[in-house]
């Protein structure tokens, strides 16, 4: 977990200082962080976990969307769209900013 934790860390420092050292060149950085999204990996990974319990894959999924404020998994579409905003002309004066995109999983 410490691994993990800081690779998620360092892709914000990695994110504001190209940010700071882009800016005179007009160029905006910024990251975007997903929560749980439903992929075919999701899938297979609630289906383990719902088999592991004698459960169907539906309880699985809900054991990760169980702690989302809005209580479901994101679609990859939604993903898709705030990195559009993020690669857009609507956030040129947005940079060095990680866009966390998680449905309340995390609260900043």
């Amino acid at each position: 977990m410490t691994v993990y934790g800081a690779t998620k860390f360092a892709i914000r420092g990695i994110t504001q200082t190209t940010a700071k050292e882009l800016a005179p060149l007009g160029i905006t950085v910024n990251a975007f962080a997903p929560g749980i999204v439903k992929t075919p990996m999701m899938f297979d990974i609630a289906h383990e976990v719902g088999q592991n319990a004698g459960k169907d894959d539906e309880w699985g999924m809900a054991q990760f969307s169980d702690g989302i404020a809005l209580g479901r998994l994101s679609e990859p579409e939604e993903v898709a769209s705030a990195v559009a905003f993020l690669a857009g002309k609507d956030s040129n004066y947005i940079t060095g900013q990680t866009l966390v995109v998680d449905g309340g999983m995390v609260f900043h």
